[in-house]
């Protein structure tokens, strides 16, 4: 029998050579043998004559304090036992997010003022507040897209070239969702042979596909879904797709490149009219498609109804894709643990009782 199985479902750790928690088994015999040498020593006690000699052998320290010692010194064999069978559990890491890109909306509609004082202004002060609490060391690129994709920052450790490429937004009409996705893959893998000529209005050239390499390129592998842990993709929208590359096909080809797709959705999630310069339009968030998105990539979908939500928003961003959760295997915390505990109980006996245990 395999004593893993024999654990609680929800315990926090997994072994990766679990039949050697059988070795657990002795810290209970262990337990034995020191109450009978406790026993025994008692025993041997009590046939001395003088009183004086009954107290030397039996210790004279504070009742529980001499157990003490021989106490630290059992868990520290356990935890040397639980270091042998080598643990792994999720712990929070530094992550090891080298370049993210934002892919922010520019279209029209993101001039409505149903977020505050409109959205594009929210837009860019939140992404400006995630900027300044990104670590130094991450590189970040901008795409800004419309009815087209455009790379308006490379990625750069620069947040001043980063905050004026923000501050540079010019409205447009149309929304290529999937556009934005795409580019910010070409941005990130320059040497994958991604045809950006397949992103005017969507179109796919010659009848390729949008994973599809000319001839003369090499095979693409896909990888799984999230498994990339240099970049990710950050793409802010506020409303539906309607023109380019199909936004759900970018999805996938972001998720086969094993990158994620944070999704955020900001404003009228019920949808909205909005005029400006004698014409007007009907916006409304696609919730159900960044949604997918997000979760094609093993990503996460984030709606900001308000500009306090927005920052809310990228906070949390900020602090996901600097730090990650990680199945980590932890025998040389047990394994220091363990020498911890050892050299106490030794140093509390020799301060105790002149001598180890």
């Amino acid at each position: 029998m395999d004593m893993a199985n024999l654990l609680p479902r929800q315990f926090p750790m997994t072994f990766f050579w679990p039949n050697l928690l059988w070795l657990l088994l002795l810290v209970p015999l262990l337990v034995a043998v020191y109450v009978w040498l406790m026993k025994r020593k008692k025993r041997l006690a009590l046939r001395y004559a003088s009183l004086s000699i009954v107290r030397e052998a039996m210790g004279t320290g504070p009742g529980f304090r001499r157990h003490i010692p021989p106490l630290l010194f059992l868990l520290a064999i356990a935890a040397m036992l639980l270091a042998a069978s080598r643990p792994f559990a999720v712990v929070s890491l530094p992550s090891q997010q080298e370049t993210i890109m934002l892919a922010m909306d520019v279209s029209g509609s993101m001039r409505a003022t149903d977020v505050q004082p409109s959205r594009i202004v929210a837009a860019q002060n939140a992404a400006k507040s995630f900027l300044a609490d990104l670590p130094k060391g991450i590189k970040v690129g901008i795409v800004a897209f419309a009815g087209s994709a455009q790379v308006a920052q490379i990625p750069t450790l620069n947040r001043e070239d980063l905050v004026s490429a923000i501050d540079r937004f010019q409205l447009q009409r149309g929304t290529a969702i999937g556009n934005g996705i795409v580019m910010s893959l070409a941005t990130l893998f320059p040497d994958a042979g991604i045809d950006l000529g397949q992103l005017q209005y969507g179109g796919r050239q010659r009848g390729m596909s949008i994973d599809e390499k000319p001839k003369d390129k090499k095979e693409f592998t896909p990888q799984a879904p999230g498994s990339y842990t240099s970049a990710a993709i950050i793409l802010l929208t506020d409303g539906q797709r309607t023109t380019g590359v199909d936004s759900l096909e970018a999805a996938k080809m972001a998720a086969d490149r094993g990158v994620r797709v944070y999704t955020v959705g900001v404003g009228t999630v019920n949808g909205e009219t909005i005029g400006f310069e004698g014409w007007s339009m009907r916006v409304k968030l696609d919730e159900e498609t960044l949604k997918a998105i997000a979760n094609k990539t093993q990503a996460e979908y984030f709606y900001a109804g308000t500009a306090t939500d927005l920052k809310k928003v990228y906070d949390t961003l900020s602090s996901r894709l600097t730090v990650e959760k990680k199945e980590t295997e932890i025998s040389g915390l047990l394994a220091l643990f363990a020498a911890i505990l050892a050299i106490t109980s030794a140093g509390l006996s020799l301060l105790w009782f002149n001598r180890i245990m």
